[in-house]
């Protein structure tokens, strides 16, 4: 068992999402008198789209409220006057262990292929340059010895402080006995420790000096530095190595923001409607404004939009990003305890830019005479364009650099900065990496530019857990169980990356937005398949540790 394929399953809640979905029985069933009811989605992003598509099957009338885009932070924008040339601007790079993820890829016949990460065949090559110092890589074993260090040394931490080799063979084998026996006391352990202290107080890298904790930072692992990451909970980061989020990535051919639009004009067999069916027809092709205002009406909750209109719903659930729920979004307190309102409020997000350019063709691949190298290489560097990426179309297409990928303070230089200017900062980087390559006369068209905590609507980039942070990240994701509640707090659901154990990555909001499924589900009466037991069915034996308050 322990070579079956990772999932994303667990640590602390070990639930197969895909065999839900995908089982012969259905994810359940509803009260036919609650057949055609309607229930308010508030977001159109991935944790929106999927709850109401999983909700349509079930019979019910999902009603969208959108603030601006549909999509969420799967955002896709083509550069204009091309055919499919496309920044992406949210996720874009998609593990092979978010099997609930790939179910709706799959469904809407998404085309995904390798994502060009460092140093793997699909990047075909890696340059890594710091503190001036620049090297070419194909694989690992092409770097000088410090950095086969520092993998060596983050292995062997991850074996003797999280007892990882153990944890990762129970997490294949989905051993819940297994999982809960190693996982649990280290979120007691890990809580409230940082993953530079994880790293730098561990012995393998007592045994190393600070350049190679440095090195580790600014390059990491994987898809590259991990320094971003080093304030947030050691948590954090054993969940995203656990569960192979780093590892084998892949991009959706064309965007991913497609998967979405697909899943919102597919027609699946639905309970109640009639054949052919499809989000898009139950709103009427549309999505409704931004909502305003969330109130209790009785034993329903009124939703209110910004041209002041008002409909009330039996439930609602809100997939936005969770600071706007206290303050785009003008919510009534009692709708929520003291305590989930806290853990809303001191949910943390990281900041993230980045910089696309359109150019002529691939022109990175052609091979220098001096080196017989290619120009360019996917590149790694402590520079502020920290990651560089490209993406080839095919030989004399249009294809797309990604000049910049940073998170945090190296997000926060270009803030305030014009497009133009952000670009022409990050080409001034590149040559001092790449001196006479002129990368400018390819450049075709306008840049495509994002600061996720620039927009109104996102307020960052993802939630990044703090030491301190796990009660919070725990009140907020099992409130979909809402048995013990009182009354007045029932019927208003939460989902997103940002509500799950997994922020960053695109399967956190398709879980979440599952469990809001269920939990709506049972809320209007009904049931799951005693052959399909779903996630709040298994929640109490499965819980995610509680720890004292």
């Amino acid at each position: 068992m322990t070579n079956a394929p990772l999932t994303a399953f667990g640590p602390d809640f070990p639930f197969s999402y895909e065999e839900w979905i995908t089982h012969p029985a259905g994810t359940g069933t509803i009260p036919k008198d609650a057949l055609g009811e309607p229930v308010a989605i508030i977001g159109a992003g991935a944790a929106g789209v999927i709850a109401g598509f999983e909700l349509m099957k079930m019979g019910l009338r999902p009603v969208f409220y959108e603030s601006a885009r549909f999509g969420g932070r799967l955002r896709s924008k083509p550069f204009e006057g091309t055919n499919g040339v496309i920044a992406e601007l949210g996720g874009m790079r998609f593990p092979v262990s978010s099997k609930g993820f790939y179910h709706y890829l799959d469904l809407t016949g998404c085309e995904t292929r390798p994502f060009p990460n460092p140093l793997t065949p699909a990047s075909g090559s890696t340059v890594i340059d710091l503190e001036g110092e620049t090297h070419f890589a194909r694989t690992l074993q092409d770097l000088p010895p410090l950095y086969r260090d520092i993998a060596a040394a983050y292995d062997e931490a991850l074996a003797n402080q999280a007892a990882f080799p153990e944890l990762q063979a129970a997490i294949k084998a989905k051993d819940i006995a297994a999982i809960k026996s190693i996982w649990d006391p280290l979120v007691a352990d890990w809580d409230e420790r940082t993953f530079y202290d994880f790293v730098a107080h561990s012995d393998a890298f007592q045994k190393l000096d600070f350049q190679h904790r440095e090195v580790f930072g600014q390059v990491g692992f994987g898809t590259g530095g991990w320094d971003s990451d080093f304030p947030n909970s050691m948590l954090e980061i054993l969940r995203v190595n656990l569960l192979g989020l780093d590892d084998e990535q892949r991009y959706v051919v064309g965007g991913v923001e497609q998967m979405l639009h697909k899943l919102w004009h597919t027609a699946p067999d639905c309970a109640h409607w009639p054949e052919g069916t499809t989000l898009a027809q139950l709103n009427g092709g549309a999505t409704r404004s931004r909502a305003t205002a969330l109130s209790r009406a009785g034993d329903m909750i009124r939703v209110s939009d910004q041209w002041g209109n008002e409909d009330s719903y039996a439930a609602v659930l809100a997939t936005c990003q969770t600071h706007l729920l206290t303050t785009a979004i003008d919510v009534e307190e009692a709708l929520f305890a003291q305590k989930i309102w806290m853990a809303l409020d001191r949910t943390r997000y990281m900041q993230s830019a980045k910089t696309f350019v359109m150019v002529d063709r691939p022109f990175w691949n052609d091979i220098d005479p001096a080196t017989g190298r290619p120009l360019m290489s996917m590149t790694l560097t402590d520079r502020h364009t920290r990651g560089t990426y490209f993406f080839d179309n095919g030989p004399d297409q249009p294809s797309v650099i990604c000049l910049s990928y940073s998170w945090m303070t190296d997000a926060l230089k270009v803030l305030p900065l014009s497009d133009e200017k952000r670009v022409d900062l990050a080409l001034k980087a590149l040559a001092n990496i790449y001196p006479g390559v002129d990368i400018a006369r390819h450049i075709r068209g306008a840049p495509i530019c994002v600061s996720w905590e620039a927009d109104e609507n996102f307020l960052g980039a993802f939630k990044g857990a703090l030491p301190g942070h796990y009660r919070y990240n725990r009140r907020i994701y099992g409130h979909f169980m809402q048995d013990a509640l009182p009354d007045q707090e029932k019927g208003l659901f939460l989902a997103g990356d940002g509500v799950s154990w997994t922020p960053a990555w695109v399967e956190g909001a398709v879980q979440t937005g599952l469990n809001a499924v269920w939990g709506i589900m049972t809320h209007f009466g009904g049931q799951t398949s005693a052959q399909n037991p779903g996630p709040g069915d298994l929640y109490p034996e499965r819980a995610p540790v509680r720890l004292p308050d």
